[in-house]
């Protein structure tokens, strides 16, 4: 899939990720509530990229280990609850690896939040132990929609917001 430029923002897509991290990172400064940050970057995302159908956050649930419970998001309604290991979002908590998957329909054990959704990216959340803290979750509705361009620079921009949360 190939980045398509809304109003006058670039066509590249790592051109318009990192300048939507210097906007996020902008907003973010001085902010230290995590849920603050977590609101803010899926909104920020969701608006700059049209593929984006469902963005936002699912957080360890420190009460029950090795669950994750939505969190802020932009979109349709979310699962409430994931166990680790199950569909792509569960898969990146178990595995802590970025997880491309062009078609959802065809992953196993697929979560079908939004029958909607055709293609997902689902990117660890570590803090700056290298503590997971949650999971970021790109859905789309076109297959294919995500790929290592997608990855690298979310991997970056969640580092650069998270990675310094003591």
């Amino acid at each position: 899939m190939s980045y398509v430029a809304r109003d006058d923002r670039p066509a590249d897509k790592a051109e318009r990720y990192a300048e939507v991290e210097t906007e996020i990172l902008a907003v973010l400064e001085g902010e230290t509530n995590r849920t603050a940050r977590m609101a803010t970057l899926a909104s920020m995302l969701s608006d700059a990229f049209p593929a984006y159908f469902w963005t936002g956050f699912y957080i360890v649930d420190p009460e029950k280990g090795g669950e994750l419970v939505v969190g802020p998001y932009q979109g349709t309604l979310g699962c409430l609850r994931i166990a680790f290991g199950r569909g792509v979002c569960g898969a990146a908590a178990a595995t802590r690896q970025t997880q491309i998957v062009e078609d959802v329909h065809a992953f196993p054990g697929h979560i079908a939040c939004d029958s909607r959704s055709a293609s997902e990216i689902v990117v660890p959340v570590l803090d700056s132990r290298g503590d997971l803290i949650a999971v970021f979750d790109v859905d789309s509705t076109e297959k294919a929609a995500f790929d290592s361009v997608d990855a690298a620079c979310l991997e970056r921009v969640l580092g650069a917001v998270f990675g310094a949360d003591a």
